[in-house]
């Protein structure tokens, strides 16, 4: 079955830090650009790191700069979402998504504008709590 699936969700305290996986099955990452985005109780899903074909193009949203890295191993077929210093509001479902290299204009626009749903895959998400 093709998918994504992401791993390494868990209970972390504040402070604490967790390596966030999203690994494809039965098709190579290398042709797309890969999202991570999150989505709190009540709240909606927002981008939160996006990267395109190289570890040096990449994208954050304000909150998490300096704190997280998105980097991508295409001999593993697997992105990685390192995640430092945690914080109670980095609390969320997280997901990651796919989008063809040639259908993106820009990383930030990916996670800024593209909506979610519509990417070519999606993984059903990890659950990552920050709490004491």
């Amino acid at each position: 079955q093709v998918q994504l699936v992401e791993s390494g969700g868990g209970l972390v305290q504040p402070g604490g830090s967790l390596r966030l996986s999203c690994a494809a099955s039965r098709f190579s990452l290398n042709y797309y650009a890969i999202g991570w985005f999150r989505q709190a109780p009540g709240k909606e899903r927002e981008g939160v790191s996006c990267i395109g074909s190289s570890n040096t193009n990449t994208y954050y949203r304000d909150s998490v700069k300096g704190r997280f890295t998105i980097s991508r191993d295409n001999a593993k077929n697997t992105v990685y979402l390192q995640m430092n210093s945690l914080m109670p509001e980095d609390t969320a479902r997280y997901y990651c998504g796919a989008v063809y290299l040639k259908r993106i204009t820009t990383v930030q626009a990916m996670c800024r504008g593209a909506s979610y749903s519509a990417m070519d895959y999606r993984g059903r998400g990890t659950l990552v709590t920050v709490s004491s």
